[in-house]
């Protein structure tokens, strides 16, 4: 669909990703968007500080229910297709880039089938974002040359998991974990399994560029020790790699909002 509009238009879906978390860090599109359109559907992993700043009559969570429910995705499709067909402009809104484990690509498929008009709006990924802020570079000329995206959270009804640890663990490249916390113990002990060598530099980091941002360091055969002496909970993303060990050279020196120069926990 068209990136050129000016205004949020009436009956349009915007399937937008809010970056990181951290609101300036929304692209300038995104911000605009947000100020301007009808209504928000939103799940909780936008970040508190960009949640909190959208009026209250014009947002519509859609995340986790009381009792840990999920709102299912085929509601959120329904949804979207009905407010677009009341003329109303609507935010999709969603943490990090809506195309990188967001499901975007989902309702992009059903909006398109239903024939409702709609434009992507791509955003930092947290991927990326959230070991940046903690000083962890994905790539670097001395240590990685490809960088490789993982989802560790993948659906349910998977007779068994389409990740190749085994090739993971031989590309020799950086391996960032989103959503993996709760399966951490499983995907270290699948790639020590594999071949990789127990003391590969690991870094999690907590809530990249939200409030109270933590780090929590060790190798792949301390981490999940590590994890757990420092309490570490999602959202966070998992850096896999010996640029992970760049990060003690660096963070001393490195200034920014989120807390990212104090460790939450390590295990050397």
């Amino acid at each position: 669909m068209s990136g050129n509009a000016i205004d949020a238009e009436p009956g349009t879906v915007y399937l937008v990703g809010s970056g990181p978390g951290d609101p300036d860090l929304l692209t300038v599109k995104a911000k605009r968007l947000l100020e301007e359109c009808d209504v928000v559907l939103h799940d909780k992993l936008p970040g508190p500080e960009i949640i909190d700043r959208l009026p209250e009559d014009r947002r519509e969570d859609v995340g986790k229910r009381a009792g840990g429910e999920r709102t299912p995705q085929s509601e959120i499709n329904e949804r979207l297709v009905e407010l677009a067909r009341e003329g109303k402009s609507v935010v999709r809104l969603k943490g990090g880039d809506s195309f990188v484990f967001g499901r975007g690509g989902e309702e992009a498929e059903y909006l398109a089938a239903h024939e409702v008009p709609f434009e992507v709006v791509p955003a930092v990924t947290s991927a990326i974002a959230a070991p940046a802020v903690a000083g962890i570079p994905v790539t670097h000329r001395d240590h990685a040359s490809s960088v490789s995206f993982v989802t560790g959270h993948e659906d349910p009804t998977k007779a068994e998991s389409a990740v190749d640890w085994d090739a993971l663990a031989a590309t020799g490249g950086t391996i960032v974990v989103l959503m993996g916390v709760g399966r951490l113990p499983d995907y270290t002990t699948a790639l020590l399994e594999a071949g990789m060598a127990p003391e590969t530099p690991v870094a999690l980091v907590e809530r990249g560029t939200w409030p109270g941002q933590r780090v929590a360091t060790g190798t792949l055969e301390t981490i999940v020790d590590a994890r757990d002496e420092a309490g570490i909970e999602p959202p966070a993303v998992t850096v896999i790699g010996d640029v992970a060990g760049t990060r003690e050279s660096v963070v001393e020196f490195l200034q920014n909002d989120y807390g990212a120069a104090g460790d939450a926990g390590a295990g050397e």
